[in-house]
């Protein structure tokens, strides 16, 4: 099982209900899995909004970038490609700007994090790529 303890069921909630994504981290080299992730979200019709201070106020994929997370809300869900030590931060802004889902990418894992976004009522994904478990559960949300 994952080490963010959902089932199937959830996830597939997740990525079939959820509308507007804020993916942290995000990457104007296109062989970079961020770019490869918000390219393929926005094909399937999520809103994404792009968050890279060192990027901010660039066109990525036919989006503006912006520097903070604050400035992606309204957001339902926070793609973080980030390393899990950068990964505090993130998940406390999440908090308080009401997302509902923390998405941790592959290989990213902060159980102190998670545990503080869980008790704030947020479900929490952690090393898990959208793109494969849509793939792995049969997923069908075209944009």
């Amino acid at each position: 099982m994952a080490p963010d303890g959902l089932d199937d069921a959830a996830i597939a909630a997740i990525l079939t209900r959820t509308q507007r994504v804020a993916l942290v981290g995000a990457s104007a080299n296109p062989d970079r899995p961020a770019h490869e992730i918000q390219a393929w979200l926005q094909q399937r019709g999520y809103d994404v909004t792009p968050v890279n201070p060192g990027l901010a106020g660039q066109t990525l994929l036919g989006r503006i970038v912006v520097g903070s997370l604050a400035e992606a809300a309204p957001l339902e869900m926070v793609d973080v490609f980030r390393n899990a030590a950068h990964v505090p931060p993130v998940v406390d802004e999440a908090i308080r700007l009401g997302a509902r889902v923390v998405w941790m990418q592959l290989g990213v894992v902060h159980e102190a994090a998670a545990a503080r976004a869980r008790a704030a009522g947020i479900t929490v994904v952690m090393d898990r790529c959208p793109l494969i478990e849509t793939r792995r559960l049969g997923l069908r949300r075209q944009g």
